[in-house]
């Protein structure tokens, strides 16, 4: 099993989600997030003042699904989240030792 985390742009969660939908994936938690990488922020007026955006809004999208869906997962935030332009996000990969649903003690890829 792996935990995918993707960074996205806001506008872009609808169209991630409905992607990941598509090719399965049948659950996801979505988290409001800060950050910055090369957009570095920008710099606002505010009645007539000019102040630094450090950290730019982003989504955090995290799904845990089986090894043999991570490919065609990862495409399918690629395709819905691309705008071609700077803070298009990442995708991170990472190995899940172990899941197990609370409900009913399922463990592993039955708990997913």
């Amino acid at each position: 099993m792996k935990k995918i985390e993707a960074i996205i742009k806001p506008f872009k969660l609808d169209e991630v989600r409905e992607a990941l939908s598509e090719v399965g994936v049948t659950g996801l938690t979505v988290t409001e997030v800060k950050g910055f990488g090369r957009q570095k922020g920008h710099t606002e007026l505010y009645r007539g003042a000019e102040y630094v955006v450090d950290f730019l809004p982003k989504i955090k999208v995290e799904l845990v699904i089986a090894e043999a869906m991570v490919e065609t997962a990862i495409e399918a935030i690629i395709k819905a989240a691309r705008t071609g332009k700077i803070g298009d996000g990442k995708i991170f990969v990472m190995p899940v030792e172990q899941v197990v649903r609370i409900r009913t003690g399922e463990t592993d890829e039955a708990a997913i």
